[in-house]
């Protein structure tokens, strides 16, 4: 399951403010976006991960990201850094 990374690396940022701010400072090794997260949020924060050359994955809901990240509230987007 690709989302073991997330359960499993305690280096990550979750949510789309903080995954912004860590893509510009660098050092982000991958995103993950939910697919179900609002547009307006998350075309922002492909692009970026394009202009830095992250890798990004898309993930089925915004519940499971948060789930996979031991919250108990949905997440638009995380980091691995």
């Amino acid at each position: 399951m690709p989302l073991e990374e997330v359960k499993n690396n305690t280096a990550r940022v979750i949510g789309s403010k903080q995954v912004k701010k860590a893509l510009a400072k660098g050092g982000v090794k991958k995103v993950y976006i939910a697919s179900d997260a609002e547009h307006h949020i998350i075309e922002p924060i492909k692009k970026l991960c394009l202009q830095y050359q992250v890798e990004f994955e898309m993930v089925e809901s915004m519940d499971v990201l948060g789930r996979s990240c031991g919250i108990d509230v949905g997440s638009a987007t995380v980091a691995l850094l």
